[in-house]
């Protein structure tokens, strides 16, 4: 009898330890679009190798007349087709489609947003900016 119960507590146990950790590094907790020019992207890591980018936004208007805000938007990358697109896409104007994880994995990036499509490539145009 006692046997069985600490079983069952056991079992209970890791089942909750499995949820916390489903939770808190593989669902999904968000997912959007996000549009700019491509600053850098770049494979680095001391263990594992991944895929890490920035993205410049377009510009957010601030309260000062005349005056714009840039926005940064850092990504990583686990797709090595994605990565190979973004790679030869630099400069260009992308829109990028992500999921965004409550915490990183260290083999799936350093940024809780990974990117996993491509959705366009524009060349860069100065004049999108300001419209």
């Amino acid at each position: 009898m006692k046997q069985r119960i600490v079983t069952i507590i056991l079992i209970i146990f890791f089942l909750v330890l499995a949820g916390v950790v489903y939770y808190r590094y593989y669902f999904v907790f968000g997912d959007g679009t996000k549009a700019g020019t491509m600053n850098y992207f770049v494979h680095k890591g001391n263990l594992f190798k991944t895929y890490e980018g920035r993205l410049i936004q377009s510009g957010i208007r601030t309260p000062t007349q005349g005056s714009i805000q840039s926005n940064e938007f850092m990504f990583s990358v686990t797709d090595p087709k994605v990565a190979e697109k973004l790679n030869r896409s630099a400069g260009a104007y992308l829109e990028l489609h992500y999921k965004e994880y409550k915490n990183p994995l260290p083999w799936r990036g350093i940024s809780s947003f990974v990117v996993d499509s491509v959705l366009s490539v524009r060349p860069y145009n100065p004049n999108q900016m300001m419209q």
